[in-house]
């Protein structure tokens, strides 16, 4: 057990039981506990494996690799259409969890297995992402833009591709490129301060 999750534990207000319960299952299945990203986190041989979450209506673990678990029992859920690899199952009451400890246990032992092939999530590329008109006219006016845009990491170059498609009318999508483009030009992604 990792003092750190236990004062994680401490400050827990509405899913403190349903996550001390899901500790307790995880560590039965001999992984590593540490406090990654502000949250419950447990690895096995360094390699993230799954989280505990606390969510206003629901508490979750999180399998890292979660899309390539069999999921047997049809409960793995992916979050959003653009969660590519992890996958939640979700609870709100401590009788859930108890009642499913050892369907937990087997996808936690999957997961420990996953890892240890070696298996990989196949990502999309950048380049399949649909950039809005909006933001593609920008790209091709300003070539500094387009070289920063270039310049950033995979992941910072999704973000911006996913917020700013997110809007249904034009003049919103415009806003959000015009608000973005200062930040692009200085290499920084969509949250970075």
């Amino acid at each position: 057990m990792n003092p750190k999750v236990d004062a994680y534990l401490s400050r827990a207000k509405k899913w403190q039981k349903e996550i001390e319960k899901l500790r307790m299952i995880i560590l039965d299945c001999q992984l590593t506990e540490e406090l990654k990203w502000g949250v419950p986190c447990y690895t096995f041989q360094k390699k993230n494996i799954v989280l505990i979450h606390e969510f206003k209506e629901y508490c979750a673990i999180l399998f890292i690799k979660g899309a390539l678990l069999n999921d047997a029992n049809s409960i793995l859920i992916q979050q959003t259409t653009n969660v590519q690899a992890g996958r939640q199952i979700r609870f709100t009451n401590i009788q859930e969890i108890i009642d499913t400890e050892l369907i937990l246990k087997a996808y936690v032992y999957e997961a420990i297995e996953i890892e240890k092939s070696g298996l990989k999530i196949n990502f999309k590329n950048t380049s399949e992402y649909v950039f809005p008109e909006e933001f593609q006219n920008k790209l091709d006016e300003i070539s500094a833009l387009k070289t920063a845009f270039e310049a950033l990491t995979p992941g910072r170059q999704r973000a911006y591709a996913l917020y700013f498609s997110a809007p249904k009318q034009s003049k919103t999508r415009e806003l959000r490129v015009q608000k973005c483009i200062p930040q692009i030009l200085d290499g920084k992604g969509l949250n970075d301060q």
